[in-house]
């Protein structure tokens, strides 16, 4: 049987979505990966500006859910609820909600004790969420903004994350993903170099 063409992944480090997650598409007229991609985007700025819109705490388990929501809520109905599903990355869907939480307490303590640089917070924040792979799908956006709501809570600009569209195939995406492999194995550089760059 032939792959869906609207839900083929360039590289495995996309999330592949089993055929019970691909129903609950909430747009009718998408049957093109461009199509998912725009319409994603155009949620994913709404989510922004909701973020941004007045001070919420970005250390709390029930904003994270929210956040996903309002990025995604749109387009996919399962947005802001942890997958129950396995996937080719991230842990087992039955240990999400624990490690969330673990997450969040860490980077509370590394605030409150200055453990780490602000950056460094703030990138192994959005590193240590993506790891876990919490949503059926856009961990890495995410994560990403995520990690920039921190940095902006830690008196830092948002990062850039390579300047580059990060969801399709490219040399950018291969920098960003090799990044993420070095943080697996505990090196944070290339990922703190990679969010600047």
């Amino acid at each position: 049987m032939a792959e869906d063409p609207l839900f083929e992944h360039d590289d495995e480090a996309n999330t592949p979505l089993p055929p019970e997650e691909r129903e609950r598409l909430i747009p009718s007229y998408i049957t093109l990966r461009h199509e998912l991609n725009e319409a994603e985007q155009v949620n994913i700025g709404e989510g922004l500006r909701w973020a941004t819109s007045r001070k919420r705490d970005v250390l709390d388990q029930a904003f994270l859910c929210e956040l996903h929501r309002r990025m995604f809520g749109d387009v996919w109905d399962w947005a802001g609820d942890y997958r129950t599903t396995p996937r080719n990355i991230g842990i087992d869907a039955y240990r999400i909600s624990v490690a969330v939480r673990q997450v969040v307490d860490d980077v509370r303590y590394w605030v409150e004790h200055e453990t780490f640089p602000p950056d460094e917070i703030a990138v192994r924040f959005s590193h240590m969420l993506v790891a876990i792979h919490p949503f059926p799908n856009g961990n890495g956006r995410f994560s990403r903004l995520a990690g920039d709501l921190l940095a902006r809570r830690l008196g830092r600009p948002p990062f850039t994350w390579g300047r580059a569209d990060l969801v399709d195939a490219g040399e950018t995406r291969a920098r960003y993903v090799a990044a993420l492999r070095a943080a697996d194995n505990h090196d944070i550089g290339p990922l703190l170099a990679f969010a600047r760059s």
